[in-house]
């Protein structure tokens, strides 16, 4: 039984929504940061960094502080607005030949305590604490994290009919993103999404499992509140069937002291390997990798009889390669801080593997087949982890779109 609650979102004015919000500010590298916070003065990173208009470097409580300080400015001056009564928001995601959509809503931190809401990865006792406190101190939240429930063809049909309407929000970003978002307001639709999520014995995160640990951190501070906002977090809902899971390529700075034909001699006794040279490829199916060595491309295919498969874990492509070449071969003991290893989402770039290697800064690169929803689903549900950067999941989400005020 998942809780959903629709609720009184802070917004964006119709007028200023493609100015305000923003992706995440972590995305940003910081020459765009500064161009972007001096050419617009409604960017919601003026209240992420609000330290810009006044040159000072903040960090810590101070810039939570001041956070807190150029949100109420925005809310002041007519930048944002807070909804009358509570709602659910419909948001649509176009770009390519893609299109994503979901509910955003508030979601019970009592299921995530119950393991109704599920997860598939460990988080940082530091990081929750900080952006708990981030949470206490500013008051809001500005990025829902991303939930995925079984596709449900009640929720689907009110999906069909809105879309079908006009927006409240439409526009595209200078990255090729078209954003609709439609209010769900009418009590009847209301109460039947609620129902509907009541049905289903189990919704998973697909990203953002820092934020829910930290709004969960929150949620202990203040006591396990029964009533109120801080017993719930924002998330956006999304169907499995418009969750798009990509892989991290894995790059390695050295052989960890091997010379070419060793490091393939070792390879061997667990992959079957075939050199392409030159010709480009990409994993078709699990179980398969590719990898980019001294200007040549190689398939490595798994050999089943030699390696053993005991859980959901193990048989998953970036668990296998961890076993069988990162950590007996590379030396990576530790994927979360080892030096040797590099991940980059292979979505941004085809050819990502020859490009690193070819440019120096690797010696090897490795391609990996995307972790399926089963697969991920089947970690959740028997309380295993995966490994760091198993998972490039997709939408990415806007900050600022809709804001889940805490106070």
């Amino acid at each position: 039984m998942a809780i959903v609650k629709p609720f009184r979102a802070v917004r964006p004015t119709r007028d200023k929504v493609a100015l305000v919000t923003t992706r995440s500010y972590d995305i940003y590298n910081k020459l765009e940061r500064k161009s972007i916070l001096k050419l617009n003065p409604f960017s919601f990173l003026h209240i992420l960094k609000p330290g810009f208009k006044i040159k000072k470097h903040m960090v810590g409580e101070e810039r939570f502080k001041m956070v807190h300080k150029r949100y109420g400015e925005f809310i002041e001056n007519g930048n944002l607005k807070k909804e009358e009564k509570p709602k659910f928001y419909l948001h649509q995601k176009t770009y390519n030949n893609d299109t994503f959509w979901g509910i955003i809503a508030l979601s019970s931190l009592e299921d995530y305590e119950n393991n109704i809401i599920k997860k598939h990865e460990k988080t940082l006792k530091e990081r929750e604490e900080l952006f708990g406190n981030y949470l206490d101190i500013t008051g809001f939240n500005a990025e829902p994290v991303l939930i995925t429930y079984p596709d449900n063809d009640i929720i689907n049909a009110i999906y069909n009919k809105y879309k079908s309407q006009r927006a409240e929000y439409e526009f595209t970003t200078n990255k090729h993103r078209t954003h609709l978002l439609w209010l769900i307001d009418d009590d009847k639709e209301i109460e039947t999404i609620e129902e509907e999520f009541l049905k289903m014995d189990a919704i998973y995160i697909a990203d953002g499992h820092h934020r829910t640990a930290s709004s969960y951190y929150l949620y202990k501070k203040n006591g396990s509140p029964t009533e109120g906002y801080h017993k719930y977090f924002m998330t956006y809902l999304t169907p499995e069937s418009k969750l798009r899971i990509s892989s991290f390529n894995r790059f390695a700075k050295t052989l960890n002291k091997l010379n070419k034909n060793d490091f393939l001699i070792q390879l061997d006794g667990y992959f079957i390997i075939k050199n392409l040279g030159k010709q480009y490829y990409k994993p078709s199916k699990k179980h398969h990798f590719s990898m980019y060595l001294d200007g040549e491309y190689y398939k490595l295919y798994l050999k089943k009889s030699v390696y053993k498969i005991d859980n959901a874990l193990d048989d998953l492509d970036p668990q296998i390669l961890f076993k069988t070449i990162l950590k007996p071969i590379l030396g990576v003991k530790n994927l979360r801080n080892d030096k040797n290893i590099t991940y980059m989402p292979e979505i941004i770039d085809q050819f990502q593997l020859k490009n690193e290697v070819d440019s120096g800064k690797f010696k090897v690169g490795f391609g990996l087949f995307p972790v399926s929803m089963a697969q991920l689903k089947s970690i959740a549900d028997n309380d295993l982890t995966m490994p760091p950067k198993s998972t490039y999941v997709e939408p990415k989400l806007r900050s600022g779109l809709t804001i889940f005020q805490l106070k």
